[in-house]
Order: C-alpha cells, then structure tokens, then sequence
C-alpha cells in the first residue's frame, strides 16, 4: 500500500494553517494548474466534520472526478478527507498541525492505492506516488506563501 509524507514549516499559528488548509478556494487557487475546481457538495468557504466536496480536475490529460469527506476534525491540530468516490482504489490525506515556535509544523500522511490490480500498483511505483507527492509539495508551497504574506 503506497504511502508517503510531506512535512511544511509555515510562519503561522495552527489555527490558521488549519482553516485556511480547509478553504476551497484555497485548494483551488493551489491546485490551478490542474484547472481544479469544486462542482459538487461544499463548493465554498471552509470544509468541516462530515462535509463532502466533489473535486474536478485534468491530470495526464484526462478529467477526473474526486469526492472526498472530512471524515475526522480535531480543530486545530487534525483533520482527514477520504475519498468516497473516484479514481482511486483508495484515497486517505491525513493532515496534522503542530505548533513550531513561532509557526506550524503542517505532516500531510497519504495512503493511496490504483485500481487495476497490476497495473495500477505499477503506476503507483512507476508515476503516482511521485507526481501526486508533488502535487502535496506545490499545494503546500501556495498556502505557506499566502499564509506567510498576511505577516
């Protein structure tokens, strides 16, 4: 079962890490070079405790659909979305929040897994584990910048 983390030093205090990483508009705005978009459930403002949200997204050149739900919310130090529906076999972001001095220690943890049997876990080794790592990284990259401007 695939799997790998992400860990991100923001200038912030967890609280704020924590519900800005749960704006739609956020994940939007860090996910724009997928054209990602909410088209169903939460489509704005800030997800919480059992929302679902229905991601639409082009990657590899083919369009996705996503539904995720925030399956566990522990403001401001834990949150989970899950998918519901979707391309994945299976699709698990655990999010955790700690604070770091004078900022947070945002571990994002995703356990993933294809569908397809052999060939999924071929591209789970071969591309997706390292593209969807980036995917983590430049979403992260976007919140600490729009995080650390407000300073």
């Amino acid at each position: 079962m695939p799997r790998f983390e992400v860990v991100t030093l923001v200038h912030a205090p967890p609280e704020l890490v924590f519900d800005v990483s749960l704006s739609v508009e956020a994940h939007i705005a860090s996910m724009s070079a997928s054209g990602e978009r909410a088209v169903g459930g939460v489509t704005s403002g800030r997800l919480g405790p059992g929302d679902e949200v229905t991601w639409r997204a082009r990657h590899f050149g083919v369009v996705w659909r996503l539904t995720s739900t925030i399956s566990a919310y522990d403001r401001p130090s834990f949150f989970v979305d899950e998918q519901v529906a979707g391309p994945f076999r299976r699709w698990r972001h655990e999010h955790y929040f700690e604070a770091a001095g004078e900022g947070t220690l945002m571990r994002d943890v995703v356990d993933f897994a294809a569908p397809l049997g052999v060939l999924g876990r071929l591209a789970e080794v071969v591309v997706l584990r390292r593209y969807l790592t980036r995917l983590i990284v430049v979403r992260n990259r976007h919140l600490t910048e729009r995080l650390e401007a407000r300073r």
